[in-house]
């Protein structure tokens, strides 16, 4: 009887020591078991927040579980991350990723946390060009009379963003740079406000998102001078890059998902693979190509390399430009 009390012991005491191991990998076998949220830095109706609930729909459909959008815009997109990069690292809580994030690594001076460090990525699904275009007042036809015309007139060309610090700006920025031009920056609160001025002609010039600009460029109301993307874009065929004028130029709107730095492997796995084969859907290739964009399949490896890469070109740029958020 004794003996058999203490066989009985010993097995409590290896059941007990068993229900202490780290459930992270069972867990991660079942992902997901609840809804995960994406959290999204902008407000609803943007090219961002569209492209959440893309691939939102697509995830809900394929796993079984619904993946709600949260908007949560404020502070150019920072809010949206810090959330993110200090929520529980269970694959729960997924952050859109788009170019304010390497953007603000440099740009601001007091953030609390560090993208690179505390959010890991999963994957990128799309590029979408930014348009280099000008009131038809402008007389420069293309990119070399652009920068012609603007070096016989410094500081004289207006160039318009959606606001200070956003992949807009920083492509003016980049372009300044790269060409040795001097045009005066007027930032707008939003895209909508820019366009009207632009197509109003008290601005000159500006980078635009192509998805918001494409029908005023089909209509005449504006011309287009380039895409910023390595490659021509299928919306604009006719249309050069800016790089076929400034070699080395590429600026663009990227888009992806990352999770809280320590989220288990396996669900990092699970939503990358998912990412991937959305993107080899007809119907999802043809909704991306209504934004304008390229797909951009690859490992979480790859995405984290596109990323790194981003953040290290625009904080060159900030610099350059002697731009700076408190």
């Amino acid at each position: 009887m004794q003996r058999f009390l203490e066989v009985v012991s010993r097995l409590a005491l290896a059941a007990a020591c068993v229900s202490l191991i780290p459930t992270g990998h069972a867990g991660a076998a079942d992902y997901p078991t609840r809804q995960p949220r994406i959290v999204v830095g902008y407000p609803a109706g943007g090219s961002t927040d569209i492209c959440a609930r893309l691939f939102g729909d697509w995830l809900s459909k394929r796993l079984g579980q619904q993946f709600i959008v949260e908007n949560r815009p404020g502070a150019g997109n920072n809010l949206a991350t810090e959330a993110v990069a200090k929520a529980p690292p269970d694959g729960y809580t997924i952050l859109l990723v788009n170019p304010a994030n390497t953007i603000n690594a440099s740009l601001y001076k007091h953030l609390n946390f560090n993208f690179l460090r505390d959010i890991a990525p999963v994957g990128g699904f799309i590029r979408v060009p930014n348009v280099m275009e000008v009131n038809p007042s402008v007389p420069a036809k293309n990119v070399a009379e652009f920068i012609a015309y603007v070096k016989a007139n410094p500081d004289k060309v207006n160039v318009a963003s959606s606001g200070n610090g956003t992949s807009i700006h920083l492509s003016g920025e980049l372009f300044k740079m790269m060409t040795g031009t001097k045009m005066t920056h007027v930032p707008y609160k939003g895209s909508a406000p820019m366009l009207t001025d632009l197509l109003g002609g008290q601005v000159q010039i500006t980078f635009d998102n192509l998805p918001s600009s494409i029908g005023h460029i089909k209509a005449g109301k504006l011309r287009a001078l380039a895409v910023t993307t390595a490659q021509r874009s299928d919306e604009l065929p006719d249309v050069p890059t800016v790089a076929e004028t400034v070699p080395g130029y590429e600026a663009s709107a990227f888009f992806g998902f990352g999770v809280p730095s320590g989220t288990p492997k396996e669900i990092v796995e699970v939503l990358n693979k998912e990412i991937n084969l959305a993107l080899k859907d007809p119907g999802m290739i043809a909704k991306l190509k209504e934004l304008g964009g390229t797909p951009i399949p690859g490992t979480p490896e790859d995405f984290g390399k596109l990323v790194a890469d981003e953040t290290a070109k625009w904080e060159k740029v900030v610099r350059a430009a002697d731009l700076s958020v408190n």
